[in-house]
């Protein structure tokens, strides 16, 4: 006879994933409070998102206890789509700088 039993997790992971979380955000609100600008400002908040996003998926909504199949089902289009978005920021600015070096000179 098999049993169905519910997976548990010890409570020991989801703290530790409490405590990362609070770390991450306090190290994005850091990047606020130190002064940066620019690119390197946009880039370290933007890293830290995606961390604290990973970790929420990862934990939160056991993503990784989960077969690869779903992981896959559930991760590879929102790659494929920013790396889409990527392709049409080059494209984007390539045809900016084309246009402008046409239209200026």
């Amino acid at each position: 006879m098999v049993t169905n039993e519910n997976q548990h997790h010890p409570l020991r992971v989801y703290l530790w994933v409490w405590l990362l979380l609070f770390v991450l955000s306090v190290l994005s609100y850091l990047v606020d409070y130190v002064g940066f600008e620019g690119y390197l400002k946009w880039a370290l908040i933007t890293l830290f998102m995606l961390l604290k996003a990973g970790l929420i998926m990862a934990v939160f909504m056991h993503m990784v206890w989960e077969r690869l199949a779903i992981i896959c089902v559930v991760l590879v289009p929102p790659g494929v789509l920013l790396f889409f978005m990527g392709l049409m920021i080059l494209e984007g600015r390539y045809t900016l700088l084309a246009r402008l070096e046409f239209f200026l000179h």
